[in-house]
């Protein structure tokens, strides 16, 4: 069942939201990303996932009235009541609301104009996941007087450090808002709903094939950033100086069918209404499969008319891979009593310390 933790944000006020349907003219507002890394940048198998691409810089996106209508969709009572969720991983989720209580959100990811400049970034071209992945929202808030205090603590901190003449950054984060995972799905595009105008930290942490970390700094509000998440480990950075922090996390994947759908539900299992999920899985995991099936009984109808003899081994390994196929989504697919609500584990880690790669996670503060 979704939780039910419910902070205190200053909701937009009715005559900064605008109406009217989704159009990009209006609530598009693209420049490129500065610089785009590369799989190889981060030392990481060039070969790994569906795209050369691991990460993008922030890039503005969206609109301020288009991220004012999202955060009245997101804030939402009846996204509160029903779509809100809790884990080891984060204290405060919404998802699976898009579709059923926020218009905009869904058209917007929707819309092939949308798409377009994310799969441009990516370097493949993307669908959403799924619909119930449109989208899912971190939520991170904070008091004025913890605001405050983490502030001066900076402040002094830092002043400390450079007249000691330390060196490194005086922010050393140890409480994530999100901590290390991989994503669940191929891409991810990580849109900033909060003003970020004061705010100390945010970044994304990635790390890299060599063992070292990088940090993309976070997007400002409207931004975004894409991420080839389901091969990096990552985690979002606690942030100093606001008493809110909102993302929009919308997942892809690729829309070719004879692509790798290398999709796990380890991370979003727990999180999520089980129904809706697994029906949402099983419906486009079967047209992907019913896609491939479709172009090989035509190449094999081709091949027949042309008086070619079968391909037996081609064949067989065009059946081997789709018997691969089903025994992934087969085990993805876990009975609902067996499945413990907001308890995730380390299974979907690259780098899991323990024998069996399951230890469960401490639950962050």
């Amino acid at each position: 069942m979704p939780a039910s933790w419910k902070p205190v944000i200053e909701p937009v006020s009715a005559d900064k939201i605008a109406t009217g349907d989704f159009t990009p003219e209006k609530h598009i507002q693209y420049e490129p990303p500065s610089k785009v890394h590369t799989m190889k940048d981060l030392n990481l198998p060039e070969n790994t996932g569906i795209s050369s691409i691991a990460v993008s810089e922030p890039f503005r996106l969206f609109s301020t009235g288009a991220i004012h209508r999202m955060r009245a969709e997101v804030l939402s009572k009846c996204v509160w009541d029903n779509c809100q969720y809790s884990s080891n991983l984060a204290q405060c989720q919404l998802r699976g609301f898009a579709a059923k209580y926020a218009p905009f959100v869904y058209d917007t990811w929707k819309h092939p104009e949308t798409l377009a400049i994310i799969s441009k970034i990516a370097g493949v071209e993307l669908v959403t996941e799924m619909d119930f992945e449109i989208a899912h929202i971190n939520i991170s808030v904070k008091s004025d007087k913890q605001r405050e205090e983490e502030v001066q603590a900076f402040v002094e901190k830092k002043a400390f450090d450079e007249d000691e003449g330390i060196a490194g950054c005086p922010w050393e984060d140890n409480k994530p808002i999100v901590d290390w995972h991989t994503d669940s799905y191929p891409f991810v595009c990580v849109t900033m709903l909060s003003d970020c105008t004061s705010m100390i930290g945010g970044e994304t942490a990635l790390k890299t094939g060599n063992g070292g970390i990088v940090k993309v700094r976070g997007p400002q509000m409207g931004c975004a950033v894409v991420l080839q998440g389901r091969y990096i480990e990552h985690q979002a950075l606690r942030t100093l100086g606001t008493t809110e922090r909102i993302t929009m996390v919308t997942s892809f994947r690729p829309r070719c069918p004879n692509l790798p759908d290398d999709t796990v539900l380890t991370t979003v299992r727990p999180i999520s209404n089980l129904s809706e999920l697994y029906s949402q899985y099983s419906e486009y995991r079967l047209e992907i499969l019913e896609e491939r099936v479709r172009a090989q009984l035509r190449s094999f109808r081709e091949n027949k008319r042309d008086g070619k003899k079968i391909d037996v081994k081609a064949m067989k390994d065009f059946i081997a891979r789709q018997e691969d196929f089903l025994a992934h989504m087969n085990r993805e697919m876990v009975e609902e009593e067996l499945v413990t609500m907001g308890s995730i584990d380390d299974s979907h880690l690259l780098t899991a310390k323990d024998d069996v790669g399951k230890k469960k996670r401490k639950r962050v503060a």
